[in-house]
């Protein structure tokens, strides 16, 4: 009893507030664990070291008090630790027109499409193909109208141009379909500058480039444990020209680093950590982002599962760690092992997308990806837009203040049951809950009196309505 009354006192106290809406926060490691880890980190990179295949970074490393054998960086803990004081908890991205378009720390979850699959499920013929640079611009012109959308990528990458060029075509050929920020990777330091200076190009200067910035390049060191030259000389330049990256590796459990999740977060974490500190030693406060990309692997067929739960677990465990680190981090999602779009595509696609956006992570990619991330869809993208929209509302949580607790209301409309015409039912439904655009929610006989049309129709319709302007 008396516990009960001390509640009740707590209660009584406590002063009214207007509680803010707020995204709801999913937490597979806690700050312990996280801190665990980065333990395990500073213990890899110290005792483990790096393979760092570049003189200037292993020069700026060694004079920042790193020890170097036989080409072999170890560093030192206290380095680690206080240069992650430098990296900067927020990046923003802005469109073409210079308009903010998202920040890392928004509180709506943000997301985007897959970079360079090696085919493209074309929405025309159904036919699995090798991409064209005129599906680059397809993608663009999409991505710039879905509303879920919010930084666009190359699906693909175009197999009718030399790998040398490609980069930079499809680059072009996005910036020249949608204003929104873009994300993209190249071969090498040479190529990926070339699209650093497109950019510029567009949007008066690398000054107002750095100032406003409408691009993402995703640098990746190789697992086990090893910066290569392309990738340090990519995170020199965008330090030195204060552009933001992504670092983070494409991980295989098993394969090239522990089974076990934690294991695999843990080396992953201790990679991209590596390649930051090189970005904040030659540029104290340059942009930067991480995460990490494990690839869960079926060993029944050494198949990868980016389909299963694993694959999103792993996301938002490293999430939780660059989190605890004050690091912005992305994450995967959206994303299915199977070949169409269909049953298993669409569960996996919608679960993990719920999970990320529940995981509050920077910017979510990898949105309209089927065969384990070889091929690129469209009409898959048109359906995780979709998706996305739903995980964004389920993600916001419940809206709690006086106006949507709505005592007044209940007074008003109770005694005759005049919800339904009552000022406040009518300001709000069209908002309150969330329509959709692609699923649908009508009678049986409607459905049957329009031909039945399934899911699939209804993609191809829309996908080819905003690919023609109709």
């Amino acid at each position: 009893m008396a516990t009960r009354a001390k509640s009740r006192r707590r209660r009584a106290e406590r002063p009214p507030v207007e509680i803010p809406s707020r995204r709801m926060r999913l937490q597979t490691i806690d700050a312990l664990g996280a801190e665990e880890i980065f333990e395990g980190v500073l213990e890899i990179l110290h005792s483990v070291g790096m393979l760092v295949e570049d003189d200037e970074a292993r020069t700026i490393l060694t004079s920042a008090g790193c020890r170097e054998e036989d080409g072999r960086i170890f560093y030192p803990p206290d380095l680690v630790r206080r240069i992650l004081e430098t990296v900067p908890p927020r990046i923003t991205f802005f469109n073409q027109n210079g308009e903010q378009a998202f920040a890392t720390d928004d509180e709506t979850a943000r997301f985007g499409t897959a970079v360079n699959c090696v085919q493209v499920l074309d929405p025309r013929t159904d036919e699995y193909r090798p991409c064209l640079l005129s599906d680059i611009s397809d993608h663009g012109c999409l991505q710039d109208q879905l509303p879920n959308i919010d930084f666009a990528a190359a699906l693909g990458y175009p197999s009718d141009l030399d790998a040398q060029i490609e980069a930079l075509a499809s680059a072009r050929a996005l910036l020249d379909s949608t204003r929104k920020p873009i994300f993209f990777t190249g071969h090498d330091d040479i190529g990926v500058r070339a699209i650093w200076d497109e950019m510029a190009a567009r949007v008066g200067g690398m000054g107002n480039l750095a100032d406003k910035p409408v691009g993402l390049d995703l640098i990746g060191p190789i697992s086990p444990l090893k910066l290569g030259g392309e990738t340090c000389q990519r995170l020199l330049m965008a330090a030195r020209l204060h552009l933001p990256v992504v670092c983070y590796p494409a991980i295989f459990p098993g394969m090239a680093c522990p089974l076990t999740l934690a294991g695999a977060i843990t080396q992953a974490t201790a990679e991209s950590l590596a390649g930051i500190v090189i970005s904040q030693l030659v540029a104290p406060g340059a942009p930067v982002m991480s995460g990490s990309s494990v690839m869960p692997m079926d060993m029944r067929r050494a198949d990868m599962a980016i389909g299963s739960p694993e694959y999103t677990l792993a996301g938002l465990g490293a999430a939780d760690v660059f989190d605890h680190l004050g690091i912005p981090c992305w994450t995967g999602s959206g994303c299915t092992d199977a070949h169409d779009i269909g049953p298993q595509a669409l569960a996996e696609a919608s679960a993990s997308l719920q999970a990320s956006t529940l995981g509050a992570t920077a910017l979510t990619h990898n949105l309209g990806v089927l065969s384990s991330g070889r091929t690129g869809s469209m009409e898959m993208l048109v359906a995780c837009d979709e998706l996305a929209a739903m995980a964004r509302k389920f993600g916001a949580g419940i809206d709690v203040s006086s106006t949507s607790i709505a005592t007044e209301v209940i007074a008003r409309a109770a005694i005759n049951n005049s919800f339904l015409t009552d000022p406040h039912t009518l300001a709000r439904y069209e908002t309150e809950m969330w329509i959709p655009s692609l699923f649908q929610r009508e009678g049986i006989e409607n459905w049957q009196e329009t031909g039945q049309p399934d899911l699939k129709m209804r993609l191809k319709e829309k996908t080819m309505s905003l690919l023609e302007g109709t």
